[in-house]
């Protein structure tokens, strides 16, 4: 039965995107302090801590996307692969057996000897 499992290119992709996210922040930071340093507007100085939300969100990010292009077991629906090539993750979380079967559109297990899905009514 084939599975689902992420892209490493996609993922590698979001690591380089959330690099450049944590760069545009801390351009943020710096340009937002720097404007709102000596302004007479009250609560104006709050517009450089966005920049660290980015920052926080883009460090978080990167971490992700590095380890899932990195990484062996990995999540995402980009790649189909064979058990045979790549070991399913989600099989070793969910405790599933070998012998069993699973209909690949809504994840209800089914007989071995079924030809349609009794829950969703798509073929197997």
């Amino acid at each position: 039965m084939k599975s689902i499992k992420p892209g490493r290119g996609p993922s590698m992709q979001g690591f380089i995107g959330s690099i450049a996210a944590i760069l545009f922040g801390i351009f943020w930071t710096f340009m937002t302090f720097s404007i709102t340093k000596d302004s007479p507007i009250p609560g104006s100085q709050i517009f450089p801590f966005f920049g660290f939300v980015i920052i926080g969100i883009g460090i978080f990010q990167a971490v992700y996307h590095y380890k899932n292009a990195t990484g062996k077991e990995r999540m995402s629906i980009v790649d189909i692969v064979d058990e045979n090539e790549e070991k399913d993750p989600l099989n070793a979380r969910l405790r599933r057996n070998e012998g069993e079967k699973f209909c690949p559109h809504c994840g209800m297990n089914v007989q071995a000897n079924f030809r349609f899905c009794p829950s969703c009514g798509k073929a197997l």
